[in-house]
């Protein structure tokens, strides 16, 4: 895990040697790896005290079995005691029957405490049972963060020169990836259709892609709060549908680069979900997006 993030912190600082992208962006992004540091440390501390609370459960376990078979020991003695006696004291009823009695009640005192040890050990297996799969979650959010961490980095280095121009941004929180376009890499205005300089930049995510196997791919297409007016209306009467369409054309052309189509799904959201004010130029054209976004499988 330290030799990606040694990674990812080395593509950043190649950044900002180069020039591609600002300080700001350096800082940010190595904020963002001393983060994921912090939590993996964090994982692995709890993954240690969960070690040694199963140890000590193990070991309360084997404890109570000992005295379990000790008590189950001493009542099987009671009871030859009291078979003995019951035979012993055939002549004398009264006190047969008294230290019968006294016997039975002991037995009896006896089976409530062996019901308690056998209910105290299926609790104790059971929550044995409970930090073995805790410890196993653990194990694999660690492992599919690493995976993640490890996309993020290859997609840095990939798209740097569109990342450097503000085309395109990538972002990675608590194993949720995205890569966030802005229309005009991918379309021409007022269209659905990929024009051929954003296949190219489509390609190199295709790239980082095919290496992804544990993730499906959710292509969300997204618009600024303008109505579409005129003869584009005819085609796209509101802005679900050019989003739709777009989200449509991204994902087919990620199929047809060879990604597996049952991971593959497209999702319109129209001016609804927007990420800057739309009373701007600016606002608005951060909002007319794709994103392309690795979620965990269904």
């Amino acid at each position: 895990m330290k030799r990606n993030l040694l990674f990812c912190l080395s593509v950043l600082v190649c950044f900002a040697l180069s020039g591609c992208v600002t300080s700001g962006t350096y800082q940010k992004k190595e904020l963002e790896a001393q983060n994921l540091e912090k939590s993996l440390q964090e994982q692995r501390g709890q993954y240690n005290i969960l070690l040694g609370e199963n140890d000590q459960l193990k070991n309360d376990i084997k404890r109570l079995t000992t005295e379990l078979a000790a008590m189950t020991g001493e009542k099987n003695a009671l009871m030859a005691d009291k078979k003995g006696l019951e035979e012993t004291l055939k002549s004398t009823s009264d006190a047969k029957n008294q230290k019968i009695g006294e016997l039975s009640q002991k037995v009896g005192d006896l089976n409530v405490k062996v019901g308690d040890l056998t209910q105290k050990s299926a609790d104790l297996e059971a929550e044995n049972k409970r930090l073995k799969d805790e410890v196993a979650r653990l194990q694999k959010q660690k492992e599919e963060v690493q995976k993640t961490s490890k996309t993020y980095g290859d997609l840095l280095e990939q798209m740097k020169g569109e990342i450097a121009k503000g085309q395109v941004t990538i972002s990675e929180l608590k194993g949720k990836l995205t890569v966030n376009m802005v229309d005009s890499v991918l379309f021409d205005s007022g269209k659905a259709e990929v024009k051929p300089e954003g296949l190219v930049v489509l390609q190199k995510v295709v790239d980082i892609l095919k290496t992804v196997k544990d993730k499906a791919v959710r292509i969300e297409g997204h618009t600024d709060n303008v109505q579409i007016v005129g003869q584009l209306a005819k085609r796209y009467p509101t802005n679900w549908e050019l989003s739709a369409a777009r989200a449509i054309n991204v994902t087919r052309y990620l199929q047809q680069q060879g990604l597996d189509p049952a991971l593959l799904g497209a999702v319109a959201y129209g001016e609804f979900k927007p990420v800057a004010p739309n009373d701007t130029d600016e606002g608005r054209a951060k909002n007319r997006r794709i994103e392309i976004v690795l979620v965990a499988k269904e």
